[in-house]
């Protein structure tokens, strides 16, 4: 049985305040050419489908044509979870758009975790898919008030869904969740550095043939070589500058796996140039997104403009030397560079007297991530 497992598409996202939504639309194409060129049997999306609960409505529509589009041109079956930025309502609904005896859709824990299970030749394949759920909604699915970190939450889930597994079966987990010893990016190293966001160890997929992670955005495996994060198929920092985005074809034997990755072709790259700025607007004129670090001792006039003449996308300008004096202070300080949410936590600690928790920092990394997005609605 082959799979293809996608994840972290955040639809409706921005980059640095310039829309998305033609990129995205690009990379669901991408999605379903190699759902028909690989004969993948299984689509598997590991959450994150929406960039926050209440996404633009043309996203809503761009994703709803996508799932017909996969309804309608292949054979594939679909498995999908929500993500921590998705509503787990909303994706419950996609269900809809997929022959009933073929779709797994879970936006929403489940004390009972049912599977999917789909045959081959070799047998009997069983698709758990584990949504990202907080604490205190686990503590309630699953009656257990013993339920306080991320951990414990995907550990009920986890042994909700083994006693469901037919004897025999080959095992397919899709979760969510920030496993240990995943490489992360600028916006999930913030969230270890307040010490708010615990991870959950490889060793609880004890058993399953394949795990299919979403939530960190870089191509990666995990404890094992069939425990894998797909990543993000778009970069969305500068952070990811020069990054490859692929998606995983998986093949399940008799007994093991077969990876291998297909990469996507974004439209547009994420591009951090450094050089003079005469140089700069010499270079061949491109739509990519561009951070510029200007190499001149001396500040310009209006360089972003003037930028913008050659690199119509370019959304960031730095000077090196500030970029210089920042690392230095730094370094005299004894410590990093203060992140805006280690300020907001710093603030809820004098306000409140204590650390806000795990379920608290990833809101407050959510509603950071909306506001300088510019996509926060009132």
């Amino acid at each position: 049985m082959r799979l293809l497992h996608t994840a972290d598409l955040h639809l409706g996202r921005q980059f640095m305040g310039l829309s998305l939504e033609e990129d995205h639309e690009v990379i669901l194409g991408q999605i379903l050419e190699a759902l028909v060129v690989e004969r993948a049997d299984v689509l598997v999306i590991a959450g994150d489908v929406f960039d926050r609960a209440s996404p633009p409505n043309s996203s809503v529509r761009q994703f709803n044509r996508f799932l017909k589009r996969v309804a309608e041109e292949t054979e594939a079956a679909v498995v999908m979870i929500s993500g921590n930025h998705d509503s787990g309502d909303r994706i419950e609904a996609m269900s809809v758009f997929s022959t009933a005896s073929r779709v797994l859709v879970r936006g929403i824990a489940d004390a009972v975790e049912a599977p999917l299970v789909l045959r081959d030749a070799q047998g009997e394949v069983a698709f758990s898919a584990l949504p990202f759920s907080y604490e205190y909604a686990a503590r309630e699915v699953f009656r257990d008030e013993s339920i306080n970190a991320p951990a414990e939450v995907v550990a009920a889930q986890i042994a909700a869904a083994r006693r469901q597994v037919p004897d025999g079966a080959r095992w397919v987990v899709v979760a969510h969740a920030f496993v240990a010893g995943g490489a992360v990016g600028e916006t999930e190293r913030a969230l270890t550095r307040v010490g708010g966001i615990e991870t959950v160890p490889s060793d609880v997929f004890d058993g399953a043939d394949y795990v299919a992670l979403g939530h960190l955005h870089k191509p990666q495996e995990v404890g094992a070589s069939h425990i894998r994060y797909s990543g993000a198929p778009l970069a969305f920092g500068f952070d990811e500058a020069g990054n490859e985005k692929s998606m995983t074809v998986v093949d399940l034997k008799a007994e093991g796996v077969e990876i291998r990755i297909v990469p996507f072709r974004p439209i547009r790259q994420v591009r951090s140039l450094t050089g003079a700025f005469s140089d700069l607007l010499e270079g061949t004129p491109s739509d990519d997104f561009i951070q510029a670090i200007l190499t001149d001792e001396n500040p310009l006039i209006d360089p972003m403009k003037r930028l913008r003449a050659t690199y119509p996308n370019a959304c960031h300008l730095t000077y090196a030397r500030q970029e210089r004096a920042a690392e230095t202070k730094a370094l005299g300080s004894g410590r990093t560079a203060v992140t805006p949410i280690e300020m907001i936590v710093d603030f809820v600690k004098v306000v409140r007297g204590r650390e806000p928790n795990a379920t608290e920092v990833a809101i407050i990394a959510e509603k950071l991530h909306a506001v300088t997005s510019g996509e926060e609605q009132t």
